[in-house]
């Protein structure tokens, strides 16, 4: 029911209302030369020694190749590792949301593929304007709807910009993407032929072969996809039409996306910092054997009879895929709750303090990282650098 207040009333309650007092925003949890210990909590850490042997492996599968490199920026959406990562070779990076790209583009990494839908005309004529505002920087979209292609095209050429066009293909994800021979390469002709697009090829990402356990069945997700593909590419070519580029994989297939013959580019994303989801894997002899680099840290905040409790829960580190574990041994996570971890510990665990820090493997990565504003950089246990997290809640 509504209220009904008289002017008097509504005088009386305004003369209660004070100025807003200005909230702090320069908090940082570290700087350079601080310990482990002397980092506020809870902190993203990223160990450097074994982010940048991440990054030299995935490098050193592909040498020799023809195979390219686009990492997915969704996992760290941070423009400081984008630009190591396009040091280090990378043609560009993925990323999954325009806001994303915006960030990566404004943070001088000038080829951005994204790699899930633009859909409806305000996020079109928004992408359009990304695209001119960053020209000449490469701009790419991923589309599986000729409407769809020809609304974008519309407005790309009413706000005279070009953007790279690929055609996302279902490769068994059932998610987004075509099947159908006859819709693809009708979908390429279109792109092909307007001035709005640069028609670059395929976008295929086997999602779900990522996490199969066992080598032999991931090995036979990733060659089913890789066949799907094929078949597209195949279709696209015989119909006369240019396909120079497919780009897809990940970090669980990465060695047979390299060796299958189809792929140009691959798109892993995970493989920089692993998680505990990732390392359940069976190691694939034939591929990078990638370390975990990304950690939360933690206080002891409380400590009672072989329970500690850490000031670190649900809103710094997502439990999508369980929860965040130790990175020690004899203690176990009891119970995870919105401001803290609570762990117990067993009979040959170490014995904690009160006020120690803990480092914690988050069970999932990518979604971890957009929790955090931060990402402190250590190096054997001191910090090196801390990097804003620039993309941190772009989820449009």
């Amino acid at each position: 029911m509504a209220i009904d207040w008289t002017a008097a009333e509504q005088g009386s309650v305004l003369k209660e209302f004070r100025p807003r007092r200005t909230v702090p925003t320069d908090w940082i949890p570290a700087q350079p030369g601080d310990l482990l210990k002397e980092i506020d909590t809870p902190a993203l850490i990223l160990d450097l020694d074994k982010c940048e042997a991440n990054a030299a492996l995935l490098m050193a599968a592909v040498a020799g190749s023809s195979v390219r490199v686009r990492p997915h920026a969704k996992t760290h959406k941070c423009a400081e590792l984008a630009r190591q990562q396009v040091e280090a070779g990378a043609v560009g990076v993925c990323c999954a949301k325009l806001g994303e790209a915006e960030v990566m583009l404004a943070g001088n990494v000038n080829d951005v593929l994204i790699t899930t839908q633009i859909v409806g005309e305000g996020k079109m004529r928004r992408l359009a304007r990304v695209a001119r505002a960053y020209a000449p920087a490469r701009l790419g979209v991923c589309v599986d709807n000729i409407d769809v292609a020809r609304q974008l095209a519309a407005i790309c050429v009413a706000e005279e910009v070009t953007v790279d066009a690929y055609i996302e293909v279902d490769v068994g994800q059932n998610r987004a993407g075509l099947t159908d021979s006859a819709a693809i390469i009708e979908l390429a002709g279109l792109l092909h032929g307007s001035p709005a697009f640069n028609f670059r090829g395929l976008q295929a990402y086997a999602g779900l072969a990522q996490h199969r356990r066992g080598v032999p069945e991931r090995r036979a997700a990733a060659e089913a996809a890789a066949a799907r593909v094929a078949r597209a590419r195949d279709a696209v070519l015989g119909a006369g039409l240019p396909c120079d580029v497919v780009t897809g994989g990940g970090t669980g297939t990465l060695p047979s996306d390299i060796a299958s013959g189809v792929y140009t580019e691959v798109q892993p994303g995970s493989y920089l910092f692993m998680d505990v989801d990732y390392t359940k894997n069976e190691p694939d002899g034939q591929g990078p054997a990638f370390q975990v680099a990304l950690f939360v840290l933690a206080s002891v905040m409380s400590l009672q009879d072989g329970r500690a409790t850490l000031d670190a829960g649900l809103k710094a580190f997502s439990t999508d895929l369980g929860p965040a574990q130790p990175a020690f041994e004899g203690w176990r996570v009891r119970n995870v709750s919105d401001e803290h971890t609570v762990l117990m510990r067993s009979d040959d665990g170490a014995s904690i303090k009160l006020g120690d820090k803990a480092l914690l493997v988050p069970s999932h990565c990518d979604p971890t990282v957009n929790l955090h504003e931060w990402m402190v950089a250590t190096r054997k246990g001191r910090v090196e650098a801390v990097w804003p997290i620039d993309a941190r809640g772009k989820i449009y």
